[in-house]
Parts: structure tokens; C-alpha cells; sequence
């Protein structure tokens, strides 16, 4: 028999059964539109964590201070501080592959001004800051390295602490006071909301780091040394040279004395974010895949239940000419055309439900290309596994039997 003559019977079959049909792709849909809610729901808390986390800067490095010991015991990261402005000027002086480079020295105090006051974080950095965090300032302006290097009382308000003391919106050019010492504001960062970690990133000042060790910190030591790269690709051997930069600025001199610092990249910590949300996207689609495979034995049963009703219907087709391999066609179309039209059916409603429960939930959502077409693929597949046995059958029933079969 021609192909287009066994689709056309296989489909006047399914069409002849509208509501056992419906059940029977019922499974199907419903597995189909749980995977798709479940990759939907784990892609998007993963692509807003890779935001959150791209957020924080651009290729971004960070040296923090190393740990020290006491009985033999460490103490832990940050317990042993020994970076300097002049660590920060060695890299940026020795440096090939980092294009900006900052000191951070972070304190906290009340800033006065405008309609109240505001206790924050105070970072003092430098003009190269806002290029390694990916920053802009969405009016007036950042500091320049003249006031960095005059110690000028300037600072740059975070969105937060704008919105607090100056609720109208004319911060730039007001007076505020950071601890004893009078500013002028000469800017406002733009929002960058929430961290990774859950801080408001906004929630900060910002001043030339010079102005905050000499006015505000009085601290030798540095809280950490920002950098960053043009590309991703040169990040470990920018971390090996600033390794090197360190060493001979600390004149750790040696192979088997240990670093006084730290040095790491964000890519660790995207990776370590991504890979838990990555898990926790596959089990839960395992879990919902499980409704495909109660839809696969749903489909095996009803197409045996075909094959036992439509026996003299095989019996005589054989009789007439029709041979064993165009039975099992027949049988594997009915059976792939039910799953396949289920997973579409189950696709729509998928993307429809995971949008209704991002809508609902404010939950960010994402349904990749991939999943679709998997999720597609595999109820396809579904269809030829669980059809075969009952188109097998079908197809090696003796003619004259099936003919006699009541």
C-alpha cells in the first residue's frame, strides 16, 4: 500500500474515535506541558541569576585579603590584611591584559542631607570603578582622577540613598555629610537592584578613594583591588600575572610561602549558581517526564484495545492483498500522529501555563528553543516505543484466524 493510503486510513481511525483519541493523548499533553512549566520555570531562575551575577561587573577579578593563623589553625580568608594603595598601583602599572583597575575601601556612616538622613556603605574607589562593575551614572556625573588625586569631597549617590534623602529628584550639586566631612554631590548611579547574594546594590556612596582614606577611613590597608578584562578568555592569565604583581609587591619570595591574598574571578561563582539552578531544572523535568511515560503505557493500552476491536478488519486486509509491514505502518502512524498532535497540544498549553505563572508569581521565566524541540522529539518517540508492540501484533496475525475472530 502507498504511504499516503495508509496515513489517510490511519487517520480516518483516529478521527472515527474523537473522544477515546482525547484520552488517550491526554498523557501526553499533560507530560508535555509539565516538562515545559518546569525547564521554563528552572531556565528563567537561572538566567536571572547569571544577571544578577553579570550585574556585579564585567569580568570582574578580585583580590581580597589572604588568612592567617593562629596555633596552627587558619582563621580563614580576610583575617590577614596587607593590601595597600601601592598593591593597587603596582598592578595597574605592571598590568598587560586588565583594563581597569581599582582599590575599594569600604566603611559605613551616616549621610546627611536633603530631606534626611541615611546610614550606607561608603566605597572609596577610583575612576576606573563604574567601567569594572559595568556602571553609569544617570545624572551629573562620577568624580574625575584631578579630584581623586586632590582629595576632593565629592561622592556619587547610589539610587537607594538618593531616593531617601532626596525623594524630588536634585541631588547633584546639594551639600550632604558623611560623618563630620561636607560633600557635594556630583552624581547619581543608575539602579542595579538586588545582588546575587540578595544586598541592595544600590544602597551605596561613592567617593575618590583618597577622600575616604584621608577623611573618612583613616585606614592603611584596602578592603579589596578590583579588575577587570576585555574578555573572558584572558581572565586566568590576567589571575596568574596579578598573582606574580603580588607576590613581588609582598616579596613573598619563594615557591613554598603561601599567598597573603586571594585572587578569584566571578566565573566561579556563576558557575557554581548556574550548575545548582542546572540540577535543580533537570530533576524537576525527570519528575514531570514521568507523566510522558504514564502517557506512553496509556497509548500502548489503547492501541491494543485497536488491534483486539479492528481484528477482522486486519484478517480481511491481509486477505486481500495488504502484507504484515503495511499493518505495522498503519498502527505505528495511528499511534506517532496521537503523540506527536499531544506534544503540540501539550507545548501550547506549557508555554501558556509558564507565562500565566510568571505573571502570577512575578517568578522570571524562559522556555529555551531546545526544550521545545525536545519535548516535541520525545513524545514522537514515545509514540514509536509504546505503538510498536501492539503494530507488531497487528501485523503477524494470521489472516485466517483474525478472519474467523468474533
Amino acid at each position: 500500500m502507498k504511504k499516503t493510503t495508509l496515513f489517510k486510513v490511519a487517520s480516518q481511525s483516529i478521527i472515527k474515535n474523537k473522544l477515546r483519541t482525547m484520552l488517550t493523548m491526554l498523557g501526553i499533553v499533560i507530560g508535555v506541558g509539565a516538562v515545559i512549566i518546569m525547564v521554563a520555570i528552572g531556565n528563567g531562575a537561572q538566567s536571572q541569576i547569571e544577571a544578577q551575577i553579570g550585574s556585579l561587573g564585567t569580568n570582574m577579578i578580585v583580590i581580597t585579603a589572604g588568612s592567617s593563623a593562629q596555633g596552627g589553625a587558619s582563621q580563614g580568608a580576610g583575617t590577614f590584611n596587607r593590601l595597600t594603595l601601592a598593591d593597587a598601583d603596582k598592578i595597574k602599572a605592571g598590568t598587560t591584559l586588565l583594563s581597569a583597575v581599582s582599590p575599594v575601601l569600604v566603611t559605613r556612616t551616616q549621610v546627611i542631607g536633603g530631606d534626611g538622613n541615611w546610614r550606607t556603605q561608603v566605597n572609596g574607589v577610583s575612576t576606573d570603578y563604574l567601567t569594572i562593575r559595568n556602571w553609569a551614572v544617570s545624572s551629573g556625573e562620577l568624580f574625575t582622577d584631578d579630584d581623586v588625586r586632590t582629595k576632593r569631597k565629592v561622592v556619587v549617590l547610589g539610587k537607594t540613598v538618593a531616593d531617601n534623602l532626596f525623594p524630588n529628584g536634585n541631588a547633584v550639586g546639594a551639600s550632604v555629610q558623611l560623618g563630620r566631612s561636607p560633600f557635594v554631590v556630583s552624581g547619581v548611579l543608575d539602579a542595579k537592584g538586588q545582588s546575587a547574594m540578595g544586598s541592595d546594590q544600590d544602597d551605596v556612596v561613592l567617593v575618590p578613594y583618597t577622600t575616604a582614606q584621608d577623611r573618612l577611613s583613616g585606614w592603611r590597608f584596602v578592603s579589596q583591588i578590583l579588575g577587570s578584562t576585555n574578555s573572558t578568555a584572558v581572565i586566568p592569565a590576567a589571575i596568574q600575572e596579578i598573582t606574580l604583581l603580588m607576590r613581588e609587591a609582598h616579596q613573598l619570595n619563594g615557591g613554598n610561602v603561601p599567598d597573603d591574598f586571594t585572587v578569584r574571578d566571578q566565573t566561579a561563582i556563576a558557575a557554581a549558581a548556574t550548575s545548582t539552578t542546572s540540577v535543580m531544572t533537570g530533576l524537576l523535568a525527570a519528575i514531570a517526564s514521568i507523566s510522558l511515560l504514564v502517557g506512553g503505557i496509556g497509548i500502548m493500552n489503547i492501541m491494543l484495545v485497536s488491534v483486539t476491536e479492528r481484528t477482522r478488519e486486519i484478517g480481511i486486509r491481509m486477505a486481500i492483498g495488504a502484507r504484515g509491514s503495511d499493518v505495522l505502518t498503519q498502527f505505528l502512524i495511528e499511534s506517532i500522529v496521537m503523540s506527536v498532535l499531544g506534544g503540540v497540544i501539550g507545548l501550547l498549553v506549557g508555554i501558556g501555563g509558564a507565562q500565566l505563572l510568571g505573571k502570577l508569581t512575578g517568578w522570571a521565566i524562559a522556555t529555551p528553543w531546545s526544550a521545545v524541540m525536545i519535548a516535541v522529539g520525545f513524545s514522537a518517540a514515545v509514540g514509536v516505543f509504546f505503538g510498536y508492540y501492539p503494530a507488531r501484533k497487528a501485523a503477524s496475525m494470521n489472516p485466517i484466524q483474525a478472519l474467523r475472530y468474533e
